[in-house]
């Protein structure tokens, strides 16, 4: 018996699609909670730079930035809880 092959899966540190055009919007991948945000609004990141950590099923997952930019809004707030899609950061 054949072994099915695993669909190329998204890069697993970064959460939803990745564009590098335009504002990138970071939701929530499943309902968790908030445990750490790395930013302040406005600070200049490097590409890889983590902004978000949300912990659900046990596991911690960071949201990281895909390009080195500047200007964030921050929609996450440590210790709250944010169900599946919700606003954690969009980065200009």
């Amino acid at each position: 018996m054949e072994i099915p092959r695993r669909a190329q899966a998204a890069p697993a540190a970064r959460f939803g699609d990745v564009s590098l055009e335009g504002p990138q919007r970071v939701d929530a991948p499943m309902p968790g909670k908030v445990v750490r945000v790395m930013v302040k609004a406005g600070d200049e990141v490097q590409e890889g730079q983590g902004l978000v950590v949300v912990e659900a099923m046990k596991m911690e997952k960071t949201a990281e930035e895909p390009q080195g930019r500047k200007g964030h809004e921050l929609h996450a707030v440590e210790g709250r809880r944010r169900e599946s899609g919700a606003k954690l950061v969009v980065v200009v």
